[in-house]
C-alpha cells in the first residue's frame, strides 16, 4: 500500500508501510534534503519503534547534505533520494544523471576543499556507487547501532 503526498514544483514524498522513502530533488535546498532525512528517521523512531540514535540522525544528514551536493554540483537535472531502514542500518542513495563516477581522493590536510566522499566513507558502513542506464547510484550505508569498537561508522574490526 503506497501513499503519495505531493507539494509544490516537482518534488514528493513516497511513504510506505515499511521504512523507507523516496524524495525527487529539484531545485529544493540542501537543508531541505537534510530536514526530510531527519523527519523521516523521527517517523521511523515514533512510528515503527525504532531505536535512531542523534549519531545516525547527524550522520545520515552529513551523508544525504554531501551525496546531494555532488549530484546537484556534478550533474544536469534532478537527483533521486531514497532512504531505507534495514535491520542494521540506513541506507541513503542519491541517483542521478551524470554517468561520471566519484572518486574520493587521499587525505590531505593541506587540500582545501573537495574533502566530502572521503568524510562518506568515514562514517559509512558500507559504499557502492553502481552505473544505471542513465546516470549513477551512489549509496552509504549508516550502521543503527554503535559498534562495541566505538567505530562511528559500526565496524567491527
Amino acid at each position: 500500500m503506497r501513499q503519495m503526498a505531493r507539494r509544490s514544483g516537482i518534488r514528493s514524498l513516497e511513504v510506505r508501510p515499511d521504512p523507507s522513502m523516496t524524495v525527487f530533488v529539484d531545485g529544493e535546498t540542501l537543508a531541505w534534503a537534510r530536514r526530510s532525512a531527519r523527519d523521516f528517521l523521527t517517523r521511523a523512531r515514533d512510528t515503527h519503534v525504532l531505536a535512531v540514535s542523534e549519531r545516525v540522525v547527524d550522520a545520515v544528514q552529513l551523508v544525504v547534505s554531501e551525496l546531494v551536493t555532488n549530484a546537484r554540483k556534478y550533474a544536469p537535472g534532478p537527483c533521486l533520494l531514497e532512504l531505507t531502514i534495514t535491520d542494521s542500518a540506513v541506507e541513503i542513495s542519491v541517483w542521478d544523471s551524470e554517468p561520471t563516477l566519484p572518486m574520493a581522493h587521499a587525505p590531505d590536510p593541506a587540500r582545501i576543499g573537495r574533502h566530502g566522499l572521503e568524510t562518506v566513507l568515514a562514517v559509512s558502513r558500507r559504499f557502492e556507487v553502481l552505473r544505471e542506464i542513465v546516470g549513477k547510484r551512489v549509496t552509504a550505508a549508516i550502521a543503527l547501532a554503535d559498534a562495541p569498537t566505538g567505530d562511528p561508522a559500526g565496524r567491527v574490526t
